[in-house]
């Protein structure tokens, strides 16, 4: 893939830091492990716009021309519940967010559920312990999931679709994204910038213009046993940087088309 359109990629995330007027602040704080029980209220049938916390629980689809949920506290989980998030405001340039976690610790998101048409569909912003988790579907918004200063992130088993991106991360470390389905996320399935210490493992990621990409910053990262095919470019570490450059381990690829060449299994 051409460099100018990672160039674009890259400082899209970048300008979406601050996405919801929120100023990116590194969280420097250890969290509780994700077991910690949640705390506060129980909601059900949020309205958008509104600040939750405790359990919340959908049981009606939110359609929504501003934002739609906003966490206002540590330890919530956020139950979806089989229905959708969407933004009817028209287009994905319109700085709204799905789900938005801005500053707190121990967040889960479960699905199934959809969350579609926001800027990003879920937005965590120096964020500990972020879960999101077991068929939450992130569709048509310009990225998926979208995490910045954030740390110990946990996704599996979710799907991500029609976005621009589908998952993207900047300045963020010990993430665990596994078993994600990530389909004609134009631009790029994944993408991380300045990040470390992730793991990226057993993901599908089809119809990019790149599978996964890595920038220059994002060092000690592990790509294991993904499949990739139908990108352009399946595996993308810095434009085509050596991986021990970076320190990034790449290992049981399944795909067709790296950069540098050498990462896909028998490639």
């Amino acid at each position: 893939m051409k460099r100018t359109i990672m160039t674009y990629t890259i400082a899209t995330i970048v300008s979406l830091a601050a996405i919801g007027g929120l100023i990116f602040q590194p969280s420097y704080q250890m969290a509780h492990a994700q077991t910690v029980p949640p705390t506060g209220p129980v909601t059900t049938n949020p309205v958008c716009g509104e600040k939750v916390s405790g359990v919340v629980t959908l049981t009606s689809n939110l359609e929504c021309n501003g934002d739609g949920i906003i966490v206002g506290a540590d330890n919530t989980v956020i139950n979806l519940n089989g229905f959708s998030i969407k933004n009817t405001a028209g287009g994905t340039s319109n700085n709204k967010v799905g789900i938005m976690v801005p500053m707190y610790d121990n967040v889960m998101i479960n699905g199934p559920g959809t969350v579609s048409n926001f800027q990003a569909g879920v937005l965590a912003t120096g964020a500990s312990h972020l879960g999101v988790s077991t068929g939450v579907i992130l569709l048509g918004n310009e990225i998926g999931v979208f995490m910045t200063g954030a740390d110990h992130a946990q996704l599996a088993a979710d799907m991500f679709m029609n976005n621009n991106i589908g998952f993207a991360t900047h300045s963020i470390s010990d993430l665990s994204l596994k078993n994600g389905l990530f389909t004609n996320n134009k631009l790029a399935g994944i993408t991380t910038v300045n990040t470390h210490g992730t793991t990226l493992d057993t993901n599908t990621v089809q119809g990019s213009d790149n599978g996964i990409f890595l920038d220059s910053q994002s060092d000690n990262n592990k790509v294991l046993d993904n499949n990739l095919h139908g990108n352009k470019i399946d595996i993308n570490n810095a434009n085509g940087l050596p991986a021990n450059i970076n320190s990034n381990q790449f290992s049981g690829n399944n795909c067709d088309v790296s950069n540098p060449s050498g990462i896909c299994i028998g490639k």
